[in-house]
């Protein structure tokens, strides 16, 4: 969406350019923190890390190979330099986004596992201790 916005509106400003790039990639990791925050709630730590980095992976795919595309040019028109350079920047990014959603998830002890653990210890704490006799 920014590279069509760039495409049409403001194609010989190099400043509003960049501006808008990384106001795009601000979005990309307010979302990944929104993400993080919310698969941390609901889902144990072993499968939130692969599902994560599943959808930064197609996400990052469809940006640089699609994207490209809705501002008028082809993925690798500017050369393999600005390519990988502009995957690096997205997983960075979009993956930072994701550890700061999973890390305020756990701070607030709403992850999946402080969840187990605090009704682990409701369960133990709510029984009698039974008497064992010999």
């Amino acid at each position: 969406m920014c590279r069509f916005i760039v495409w049409q509106f403001v194609p010989k400003s190099d400043g509003k350019q960049i501006a808008l790039g990384l106001i795009a990639l601000g979005l990309v990791a307010a979302i990944m923190v929104w993400a993080g925050y919310r698969w941390a709630v609901r889902y144990p730590s072993a499968r939130l890390g692969g599902d994560l980095a599943a959808a930064i992976a197609v996400a990052c795919a469809l940006t640089v190979l699609v994207g490209p595309f809705a501002g008028g040019f082809l993925p690798f028109k500017e050369g393999a330099g600005f390519f990988f350079a502009e995957i690096w920047q997205y997983l960075a990014f979009a993956g930072g986004g994701a550890i700061l959603g999973m890390l305020v998830a756990i701070a607030l002890g709403r992850d999946y596992r402080s969840k187990a653990l605090k009704r682990y210890t409701e369960l133990k704490l709510a029984k009698p201790r039974r008497v064992v006799r010999r």
